[in-house]
């Protein structure tokens, strides 16, 4: 079997870690397994702390239009856009994604009335992913809710779409932590890989096929009046 050529793509890893640059983030250290592995495949990556940035709550476009003084989303919102992955880092706290987290899919969900060239939802055609880190249980539960949420706004999510470390429950170890001996997880390890590349896989077959096709799910069309085989039923 060939080798897949997937130096075409591109991905944007942002991690929601509470803490700010340059403090140590275990998230991120899981998150840099992920990039490694699509570095070495040449894909054009590009990770950012959502923290490090002057984001506003909201669901609007610029909550700079609602009262803030400044708002850097729209920025951040054209390197979402441009990129063909988006994988989402997260800590675990109190069994729950972070803060963080939740305000960076409030502000995609704030985006995602916005359509592509094919009058489809702005985040067709791209394909998310997570990556989970934490002291407590709650690796699928977090996913769970992260990739629902993704798949909603549009996302495309591929078998195997998150990864995740977690300690002994309570104080103890992080994943960064040399006692804690993460790094030779062989589970972590081997989900890290397979999400990985099943993102790559994911992204490469939707962009040679230039997304979804518009059929039957086509925003433009639908308010134009076009309905494809839908029949009201109150009309059968």
């Amino acid at each position: 079997m060939s080798k897949p050529d997937f130096s075409n793509l591109s991905a944007l890893f942002i991690n929601c870690t509470l803490k700010k640059s340059p403090r140590q983030s275990h998230t991120q250290g899981l998150m840099q397994v992920s990039i490694d592995i699509m570095e070495k495949e040449n894909v054009s990556v590009e990770y950012m702390r959502f923290v490090d940035h002057d984001v506003p709550y909201g669901v609007y476009p610029d909550m700079t239009e609602h009262g803030y003084d400044s708002d850097e989303w729209p920025d951040i919102y054209e390197k979402v856009t441009a990129a063909d992955i988006l994988i989402i880092g997260a800590p675990i706290w109190l069994g729950e994604k972070s803060s963080v987290a939740t305000k960076l899919i409030e502000r995609l969900y704030g985006m995602s009335g916005n359509q592509n060239d094919k009058g489809q939802y702005i985040y067709y055609g791209k394909v998310g992913g997570c990556v989970i880190t934490g002291n407590e249980d709650g690796i699928k539960h977090c996913a769970m809710s992260m990739l629902y949420a993704l798949q909603h706004l549009g996302y495309s999510i591929p078998p195997q779409a998150d990864c995740g470390w977690i300690g002994e429950a309570g104080p103890g170890p992080s994943y960064m932590d040399k006692e804690a001996n993460a790094y030779n997880n062989a589970f972590t390890n081997r989900n890290t890989t397979f999400m990985t590349y099943n993102l790559l896989h994911l992204a490469k077959m939707l962009k040679e096929n230039s997304g979804y096709p518009k059929y039957g799910n086509s925003r433009k069309d639908w308010d134009d009046g076009t309905r494809w085989n839908f029949e009201n039923p109150e009309y059968r």
